[in-house]
């Protein structure tokens, strides 16, 4: 659901039908963030581009571990879940996401990967308190000035998506309810997951 009213589109040359064919087409059903960007779908199409263009530099367990430290300072459910199921699938289980959510400090991760995480945090609680020893602390973990580039910038990008979604009322989908309980309670950090659980392709 979302506070606005959403858009059923009947045209499929539309650009909202075609925005929803392709979420349904990877997602198998139509995700409740998506429905949120109905009225405009440039807007969703011009995140995607942006986003693919910030995780080229990257791998994807340090991007999704950037934006789960995002996420938590945004208090985004939606996030969260997202985002910790992509992490759930060859990365972590259950237990050990669950440790990574709770306290970096004492999770199963690297030192470089707790001071990436901290630096996001720190990015996205207030950008104004980075300071050039921060930068200088990854950079003596062997991260280029390239890469605190990206981590920087999918860290602050990550705020326009998440706001966007929270703003709007857009509850996380139920197919989250799948989720491991103990690890579902702690990335539930905002808004509740949608308590339907349909998953239809239908608008």
């Amino acid at each position: 659901m979302t506070y606005i009213n959403t858009v059923t589109e009947s045209d499929p040359g539309s650009k909202t039908a075609q925005m929803y064919a392709r979420a349904q087409a990877g997602y198998g059903y139509l995700p409740n963030m998506v429905k949120a960007f109905s009225h405009r779908p440039e807007v969703m199409e011009a995140w995607n581009g942006l986003l693919a263009s910030i995780k080229t530099g990257m791998d994807l367990r340090r991007y999704e571990l950037v934006t789960m430290a995002a996420a938590k300072e945004l208090r985004s459910s939606y996030c969260m879940l997202a985002h910790g199921s992509i992490l759930l699938n060859g990365h972590f289980t259950a237990p050990e996401l669950q440790a990574v959510v709770e306290d970096v400090e004492t999770s199963p991760l690297n030192e470089t990967e707790r001071a990436i995480m901290r630096f996001a945090a720190k990015v996205v609680r207030d950008a104004t308190s980075v300071s050039e020893r921060d930068v200088d602390d990854l950079r003596r973990r062997g991260i280029s000035d390239g890469e605190i580039f990206d981590i920087v910038a999918a860290a602050a990008v990550r705020c326009f998506f998440s706001k966007t979604l929270d703003a709007l009322g857009a509850q996380p989908d139920g197919v989250y309810h799948e989720i491991e309980p103990h690890l579902k309670r702690a990335l539930v950090v905002g808004r509740d997951i949608d308590a339907g659980c349909d998953l239809s392709r239908s608008a």
